[in-house]
């Protein structure tokens, strides 16, 4: 339950630390994000704050979001997420969240969309070992093996790790370091790898322990 905001990741570079060692670095696009509503127990059974980000057209957002907007007093955002968070009356709508809401050196939790890889196989998707390359095996090499008991149930249960669709799923990399945050560019710059490709949106939270 800690407050957070929304930005894109803008790449990756290489950063040296105070002690002039090498470490990878990302570097996190975050222009202000706007609180679009509060909400509460008494009206929607829990506390959190909604917040907008991104612009668009408004030609472009659906009747219903143009509607939440206006009753806000607001211009239209391109996304809309929510933070849980503890006390909602601290904020207000029309508020704006900017990478000042963090410090340098403290940790955040960095959440996205990870890269779709499309079909994969069960070696690369769930790291089998795959079948013998001798032996007598033919065309096995990179087969799941068994995946379900014809005497005893006749079926495979479901959650089997199998082949499929990999990537293009919510991922959250936690405690990562602020090495540094340049507020008049909206740019924040964390230690280690975020999830999604060059442009992909991203949320950006506070560590409850930091």
């Amino acid at each position: 339950m800690t407050v957070g905001i929304l930005g894109e990741k803008a790449g990756m570079i290489t950063w040296f630390d105070a002690e002039g060692r090498q470490v990878a670095a990302t570097v996190l696009y975050a222009e202000p994000s706007v609180i679009t509503q509060i909400k509460s127990v008494e009206t929607d059974g829990y506390n959190a704050i909604q917040v907008g980000y991104g612009k668009v057209k408004e030609k472009n957002v659906t009747k219903p979001l143009k509607g939440h907007f206006h009753k806000a007093g607001l211009a239209v955002k391109r996304t809309l997420r929510e933070f849980r968070v503890e006390n909602p009356q601290e904020f207000k709508v029309g508020h704006e969240l900017s990478v000042a809401l963090f410090h340098e050196g403290e940790l955040v939790h960095v959440s996205g969309i990870s890269k779709g890889k499309g079909f994969a196989g069960v070696m690369k998707r769930h790291d089998f070992l795959g079948g013998p390359d001798s032996h007598g095996m033919s065309k096995w090499h990179r087969r799941p093996g068994t995946i379900g008991s014809v005497r005893a149930t006749g079926r495979t249960f479901k959650g089997r790790r199998v082949a499929g669709r990999m990537g293009h799923e919510r991922v959250t990399v936690k405690n990562l370091k602020v090495l540094k945050i340049y507020p008049e560019k909206n740019v924040i710059v964390v230690q280690g790898a975020v999830p999604g490709p060059r442009g992909g949106l991203v949320e950006i939270r506070k560590a409850a322990h930091s």
